[in-house]
């Protein structure tokens, strides 16, 4: 295996000689590098957070949300008229049958993807009318994700997975911070190994390192324990939770678990893209 001690100083561009580094003002500016051209959107998401304004306590809120795509038998309806509203700190699951609807829901609530129809708000941000360039730096800005297939890049190692979004921020202790993050999952041991190198559930904790590593405001999780056993699952679950306690960061996870969704705040059902009940978990 890789020695451990090693990092290549920037990991991004190990994926692709011509990948740009899209530098945030404050990082810009005192690393010294130059702003890369952004769109207008970019732009003005770059500057609310140069000024560093703050989520309201309404963190995620959409409003009328639908979805349809085209298909041989006519428009298929995924989500239809949904709305809901998240609050600062609030741990909340979706919840329901396979094909509800709940991942296109995370995906749009994350900018992932767009609606037909309808808004979503992030940390008072309009989602909905931004291009993909301030989608993209918005949720560079303010979102983690973690995903069920893991979604680790095969060709770096755990360490440099964890630095990736560091470095594209522009964090000049992104290799520090990292190791930092990792060692949290339990895994200092493992910076220098690569994914297949790696247990399900330690390519899972490095996700989790990864998507924490940012500070997120909000973690997105889609079925983070779907691909481990009960037992890592469990693991994975309340490591998972401890560290959002920790960082005191908005959760949004999909999940089929009943123990999971038992910890959050909050479970939001539902069924042939609607929502059929929203409610506190006792």
């Amino acid at each position: 295996t890789q020695d451990s001690s090693w990092a290549m100083p920037n990991a991004a561009l190990r994926l692709s000689p011509t990948t740009s580094t899209v530098w945030p003002r404050s990082a810009a500016a005192s690393c010294g590098e130059p702003t890369s051209n952004v769109s207008s959107n970019a732009a003005a998401v770059a500057n609310s957070d140069s000024r560093k304004l703050k989520c309201m306590d309404s963190v995620l809120r959409a409003a009328g949300l639908t979805k349809q795509v085209s298909s041989p038998e006519g428009i298929l309806t995924i989500l239809d008229d949904v709305s809901l509203n998240i609050g600062r700190g609030e741990s909340v699951a979706l919840v329901g049958p396979s094909g509800a609807g709940k991942t296109t829901l995370l995906a749009i609530l994350a900018g992932l993807d767009q609606p037909t129809r309808g808004k979503v708000w992030l940390c008072g941000e309009e989602l909905t009318a931004m291009d993909e360039d301030g989608r993209a730096l918005l949720r560079a800005r303010r979102v983690g994700f973690v995903f069920q297939s893991f979604h680790l890049i095969q060709s770096l190692t755990a360490l440099e997975n964890v630095m990736l979004p560091l470095e594209l921020a522009g964090e000049p202790r992104a290799a520090v911070v990292a190791r930092e993050t990792l060692a949290n999952v339990g895994l200092s041991a493992r910076v220098g190994h690569y994914p297949k190198q790696l247990s399900g559930g330690e390519q899972q904790r490095v996700a989790i390192a990864r998507a924490f590593v940012m500070r997120p405001e909000v973690l997105f999780a889609d079925e983070p324990t779907g691909n481990l056993d009960s037992a890592t699952g469990d693991r994975i679950g309340r490591l998972l939770f401890d560290l959002n306690a920790e960082a005191k960061t908005t959760l949004v996870l999909v999940t089929h678990e009943r123990d999971l969704a038992a910890r959050c705040d909050r479970t939001i059902r539902i069924d042939a893209g609607k929502v059929e009940a929203d409610q506190a978990v006792a």
